[in-house]
């Protein structure tokens, strides 16, 4: 019961939905980028949620199966292919012992997720099978996968063939994309001016964007608040003695690019933090690509928990129509 990988593509890692519970030891979260499109990929090939499956990123991986299995491809618009022949993305098709999976090249979006019936099978570590490769925990063996890996899998049912998600269930950022923002406790650091500036401008993605984080320019530099810097703390305005990071934080070094810390981040560092992306909106990010233009919009409290119930009653919609 396995696969094997005949080419990686660009990098593509066994992930699920993460190891929650040991940020305070600073091991992230980790997991998809898009927890959205990996749920839904599990749902179509009739997986439990959570289980582990591929994340590809701008290219897809070719790999070789083994055994007759049900497959889902979703998220980014990777379209897939069985020994040549294409099929649909956000749909479960079948692929039989023997026959090859590969994809074409990136039509939009940055991730895909490949779901296998019954889960990729490797062995948890901190009860996820989420890759973490700076600390070379879960996935395989700690690592993206790499040409003649063979990947265990576990035992699937039986999945009718063909079932699909409806466009209109599907989440995927706009253009530009808008992300929702939280201000957070270090607000109070920059100008009033400076506030207003990177809601009104508009950001695009800057090539430097991975699972530790994406790296936002092209907006006017933060201006600070005069202060004298604490002891402990660096000598430029943006930095502080210490702090926590939460999940979707916005750091700005030097106040000139803002950085939205994702999914392997750090928990804590010596940065300010504006405050936060909303939890709903942070799959969105896994999905954008360099030079892709970004608004951020704030919210209050209110609208944060408002988007967290609208998504949740998203999901529920799809497992309603995936049941």
């Amino acid at each position: 019961m396995a696969f094997k990988v005949i080419s990686p593509g660009l990098l593509t890692t066994v992930q699920d939905l993460g190891r929650p519970g040991y940020f305070h030891l600073g091991i992230p979260m980790s997991g998809a980028m898009d927890r959205f499109a990996l749920r839904a990929a599990n749902l179509l090939v009739g997986n439990d949620e959570g289980a582990a499956g591929l994340e590809a990123v701008f290219m897809g991986p070719q790999l070789e199966f083994e055994v007759d299995c049900t497959v889902a491809v979703t998220g980014a618009d990777m379209p897939p292919r069985v020994d040549g022949q294409h099929v649909e993305t956000w749909t479960a098709f079948r692929v039989k012992a023997g026959q090859t999976l590969t994809f074409d090249y990136l039509r939009g979006g940055a991730r895909a997720y490949i779901a296998i019936s019954g889960g990729i099978d490797t062995p948890p570590a901190l009860g996820s099978r989420s890759t973490y490769a700076i600390g070379a925990l879960g996935g395989y063996h700690g690592r993206a996968l790499a040409v003649g890996d063979v990947v265990p899998l576990g035992r699937g049912g039986a999945v009718k063939e063909g079932r699909t998600l409806a466009p209109a269930l599907r989440r995927l950022p706009g253009s530009p994309a808008e992300l929702r923002v939280l201000p957070g406790l270090f607000w109070r650091l920059i100008t009033e001016q400076a506030g207003r500036n990177f809601f009104d401008d508009e950001w695009k993605v800057a090539p430097e964007a991975d699972r530790m984080g994406y790296r936002f320019r092209g907006g006017r530099p933060i201006e600070f608040e005069p202060r004298e810097q604490p002891f402990g703390a660096g000598s430029d305005p943006s930095n502080i003695v210490d702090g926590c990071y939460s999940y979707g934080s916005i750091q700005v070094p030097g106040g000139s690019e803002p950085i939205v810390l994702h999914r392997d981040a750090v928990s804590g560092g010596g940065y300010f933090t504006l405050g936060a992306v909303i939890s709903a909106d942070m799959d969105l990010i896994g999905q954008l690509q360099p030079h892709t233009p970004v608004r951020f919009v704030r919210v209050d409290m209110d609208a944060a928990l408002k988007a967290r119930h609208d998504r949740a009653a998203l999901l529920a919609k799809v497992r309603d129509a995936l049941a």
